[in-house]
């Protein structure tokens, strides 16, 4: 409801203008080069995801992964919550290796990881650049500081020998991290891939920034691009609403005008939606006859 409600103030205090003017500047430029940047991001989020569930003990071969990521991505974009994808890759995953249950923390190990580079990389640009939010970022930065030292410990923590409901989840979320983000071989990968897939949206958005119209300098846009990404974790409605009102906001602040955010946030959006499209193949190719299963549990081949 927030989504909509937010989509809904734009649209009532900037009207439908902003919108219309965003979807006439897209152009085959545009979507060409989103489609490009896709396959990056889509392969550095599929490469993240099995590095995490081979951690945890799963098998997911990379080519099934690749292919699991289009369609969440798709299914992400069209479809509201903006979660929908994540929770089915999850569940598919999850009944081909017999644990669904594993294979969604796989999945929100992940997105988790992913989410906190992006919160990272927003910090460091955002200190480095001016933005509306500069005066808070000494706030940020504390609590990032703590979550990284509560992570941090809690990779550390022992077994223990409680038995209560809370002892086995802290055992449970323990041995996540230690084996699926913090073990040796998976946090390079992981820390590369999310800084790839950070840079790769930033970018896309860049570029519908100048296709809506922008002129302002890099230096300018490329903090207002993060804090619109940050937005976009948000529940929407099928991507819109959080993004168009991060978006309106942040232009209006930085002194280039709520109109061109919300047209550069048009844009962007079906920039990536149409870069998603591979993943309605994989959807609609789903619901022919299936191959046998080619992932058991198990401990991953090194």
């Amino acid at each position: 409801m927030a989504a909509v409600g937010t989509l809904a103030g734009v649209v009532w205090y900037l009207g439908v203008g902003p919108f219309l003017d965003g979807i006439r500047a897209v152009d085959g430029a545009a979507l060409l080069a989103g489609a490009g940047i896709g396959v990056l991001t889509t392969l550095c989020c599929a490469w993240r995801w099995t590095t995490v569930a081979h951690g945890l003990g799963l098998r997911l071969s990379f080519p099934s992964a690749v292919a699991a990521c289009y369609r969440s991505v798709f299914l992400n974009l069209t479809l509201p919550g903006g979660v929908v994808g994540d929770v089915h890759r999850g569940v598919s995953h999850g009944r081909n290796v017999r644990d669904v249950g594993l294979a969604l923390r796989a999945v929100a190990w992940e997105r988790t990881a992913g989410q906190v580079v992006e919160a990272i990389v927003t910090v460091v640009i955002l200190v480095s650049l001016p933005s509306p939010v500069r005066p808070s970022i000494p706030l940020v930065v504390a609590v990032l500081v703590a979550v990284a030292i509560a992570v941090v410990l809690v990779g550390r923590a022992g077994p223990g020998d409680g038995r209560s409901r809370w002892a086995r989840l802290r055992r449970a979320i323990a041995g996540d991290v230690r084996g699926a983000l913090l073990a040796r071989r998976a946090w390079p990968v992981i820390a590369m891939t999310s800084l790839l897939v950070v840079m790769g949206h930033a970018i896309t958005f860049l570029i519908a920034a100048r296709t809506a119209g922008a002129t302002a300098p890099l230096s300018e846009l490329v903090p207002l691009a993060l804090l619109a990404m940050l937005a976009m974790v948000l529940p929407s409605v099928a991507g819109w609403g959080p993004r168009e009102g991060a978006t309106a906001w942040a232009f209006a602040a930085a002194g280039l005008g709520a109109d061109l955010g919300v047209a550069t946030a048009v844009v962007y959006g079906v920039m990536v939606l149409v870069a998603s499209l591979p993943g309605a193949l994989v959807f609609v190719a789903a619901w022919g006859p299936r191959p046998a299963i080619a992932e058991t549990r198990g401990a991953a081949d090194a």
